[in-house]
This record gives structure tokens, C-alpha cells and sequence, in this order.
């Protein structure tokens, strides 16, 4: 499967490209240059044939919801909302058949901690800008996905962790980069309700607070909720 990945810069899009470089055939973009063994495009998504032609070819796109803290408020909001519809709508217009959306599961922080949430609650973003980002690029995906445009996975990552000595303190939302590659691998493969999916993807760590396993699904839409077969890793 030929894959763009987003973000190239950032850690968590860097690590999963070369992860998946074993089974795919990876191009990596993002608005700067970076350096990589790997297929890289600079690109700046714009709604023009330059974002036409970085996309023209690809199976699937796997688009990082994470932006740059050192970037003014307003570059991290247009990366989101602008760039994300432009990355979509050279999608469609290309036959890209598989969008998958890198959100988080900051997005459900607003709950209270006793409870046990799932896919099927509502997002409670807050007014922190990199929350508030998630949450608009999720808007922007699930209008694309309401007009059937192309098929859009929207993957809730938790915290990203690195490995801790056993009986080391982790948070309630951990995720290990070995599951976050798991799950986005599965997501490329997985069966498609035709409309949107939505998964939360966390570690098993002690007191996990999110479920999986259970997709977000309309009450309006026929098609059931498909499982995404994604099962973390058992830890000692």
C-alpha cells in the first residue's frame, strides 16, 4: 500500500513512518524540510495542484492532528482547519480511498476520572489550542465523511510514552509507540462502516481510563460498528 504521512517532523509521525516503511510504501511530507531516508515531499497543503500531485498515487493518508507549539496560535488553528480541508479535498478529488485521522484522547479529558469512557461519548474540547485543534481537525474529517466523500478513520491516541521500568508510574492514558503502530497499521487494513470510525487507542497500563474496541457509531446509520481488532500489548 502506497501511504503519505503528515507531520514529518514531529516525533510520533517520524516513528510510525518507519514502522510502517516495512510493509508500505511510505512518502512523508510536512511544511518544512526534513531530513529522512524515507520519501519526503515538502509541501505546504495548499488548495492547489501542488497538494493534487503530493497525493496523486497514494492507497491512503495518515494525517497528524498534532501541531507545532512553537507556531503562533493562529499558523496551529489554519494547519488544522485549512490545511486538513485542503489535504482531504485532493483526497477525494484523487481517489485516495482511506483518510486516517491522528486526534487524541485530550479530547476526553472533560469527564470525570471515575468514569469509564468510550468512543460512543461526545468530545468535551477545551479552549487549550492543541485540544481545540484536535477537535476541529475531527470537524473538517467528518464532513468529508458525511458527504461520503472518502472513507475517514479518526484514531484518539493517548498519551505517548516512552518504556518505563516495571512498577513505574504511568498515566491512565499511556500509549506505547509499539501499540500506536499497531493500531494505525490495522486502521490502514480494517473494514469501513462507509461512513466515519472512530477508535480510542490506549495501552493496557494500570487504571486505564479509556475503553476500546467499541467504534463511535451514528444511531441514524444502518451499518453496524466495526471493530478495528486493535488489541494492545500485555505488559508485566
Amino acid at each position: 500500500m502506497k501511504v503519505l504521512t503528515t507531520q514529518a517532523s514531529s516525533h510520533l509521525s517520524l516513528e510510525l513512518a518507519r514502522s510502517l516503511s516495512s510493509s508500505h510504501a511510505i512518502r512523508l511530507t510536512d511544511r518544512i524540510e526534513v531530513s529522512t531516508d524515507l520519501e519526503f515531499v515538502r509541501s505546504d497543503l495548499d488548495h492547489g495542484a501542488s497538494t493534487n500531485e503530493l497525493v496523486r498515487g497514494m492507497d491512503a493518508i495518515v494525517h497528524s492532528g498534532d501541531v507545532d507549539p512553537a507556531a503562533s496560535v493562529s499558523d496551529q488553528l489554519d494547519y488544522q482547519m485549512r490545511c486538513t480541508y485542503n489535504l482531504l479535498w485532493a483526497a477525494a478529488e484523487e481517489g485516495v480511498q482511506r483518510f486516517v485521522y491522528l486526534s487524541s484522547l485530550r479530547l476526553m479529558e472533560g469527564y470525570d476520572p471515575a468514569l469509564a469512557v468510550t468512543e460512543r461519548w461526545r468530545p468535551l474540547p477545551t479552549p487549550d489550542v492543541p485540544v481545540l485543534c484536535y477537535h476541529l481537525g475531527e470537524m473538517v474529517c467528518r464532513e468529508f465523511a458525511r458527504e461520503r466523500k472518502i472513507n475517514v478513520l479518526i484514531l484518539r491516541l493517548g498519551e505517548i510514552t516512552a518504556e518505563s521500568a516495571a512498577g513505574s508510574p504511568v498515566s491512565p492514558s499511556a500509549l506505547y509507540m509499539d501499540d500506536a503502530v499497531d493500531a494505525v497499521e490495522k486502521a490502514l487494513d480494517a473494514e469501513h462502516s462507509g461512513w466515519l470510525d472512530i477508535y480510542h487507542i490506549q495501552s493496557a497500563v494500570p487504571n486505564g481510563r479509556y475503553l476500546t474496541g467499541q467504534p463511535w457509531w451514528s444511531a441514524d446509520d444502518v451499518s453496524p460498528p466495526l471493530s478495528l481488532g486493535y488489541e494492545p500489548r500485555a505488559r508485566n
